[in-house]
């Protein structure tokens, strides 16, 4: 088994990603919980930015999960077209509005099994809502946090977004969750995972390949 980075250094490095990027929140425009649902469904693969672009004109013609269930598929496709997966993603919003409205009673589910359930949303999905909308403990992985846990030692190289999640939530007080996502996804986009160690310019990730190799060598 390699080596990996102690708890308390996990910790740490989280911390000094916070102190560099600063105070950041969602960057999925904010509103109501089932068009906040919806935004994070199509988010799947593709930048919030693109997101926000489509979604002030999506949700100013199907605001209300009545609205959207009964919409024609290829007009959602229209509009929804440049985030991409555009023929799934149009399907299972209309999908999971019907879900919503006749079976929910116009309530987005507030536990992760009931959101995991609806057409499209996935355990990166549940989780980012459950933090977001309904200030839960959760932890969402996305690409970026997972790449940084693997890049600064915190997982192993094969990890799973599932083994990713459960090693940060295993860490980090539960308070500090939803902060600790949302400044992953930022660090994410400011600095490179994919540089040669020789090339490196983060003084975090040079500081914790130093951490690991310390590590390795009282393994």
């Amino acid at each position: 088994m390699k080596s990996m980075l102690k708890d308390n250094q996990i910790v740490w490095a989280i911390h000094q990603m916070e102190a560099d990027i600063g105070p950041v929140g969602p960057s999925l425009d904010s509103r109501t919980p089932f068009q906040y649902l919806v935004s994070v469904i199509l988010s799947a693969q593709a930048t919030d930015v693109s997101v926000n672009k489509v979604t002030p004109i999506l949700f100013a013609k199907y605001p209300e999960p009545k609205d959207l269930m009964v919409a024609d598929v290829t007009d959602v496709e229209a509009i929804i077209k440049s985030v991409g997966l555009f023929h799934n993603k149009a399907k299972n919003i209309i999908k999971t509005a019907r879900i919503v409205h006749e079976e929910l009673n116009d309530v987005v589910p507030t536990d992760r099994k009931g959101i995991m359930a609806l057409p499209g949303a996935g355990r990166k999905t549940a989780n980012v809502v459950l933090s977001d909308v309904f200030e839960q403990n959760t932890f969402a992985v996305d690409t970026h946090v997972s790449a940084i846990s693997k890049r600064l030692h915190f997982v192993d190289q094969a990890a799973t977004p599932l083994q990713v999640e459960q090693k940060i939530v295993g860490v980090l007080p539960a308070e500090e969750l939803h902060q600790a996502h949302h400044t992953m996804i930022e660090y994410g986009r400011k600095y490179s995972m994919k540089l040669a160690p020789d090339k490196e310019v983060c003084q975090l990730i040079i500081d914790c390949d130093k951490l690991n190799e310390e590590n390795e060598g009282l393994a």
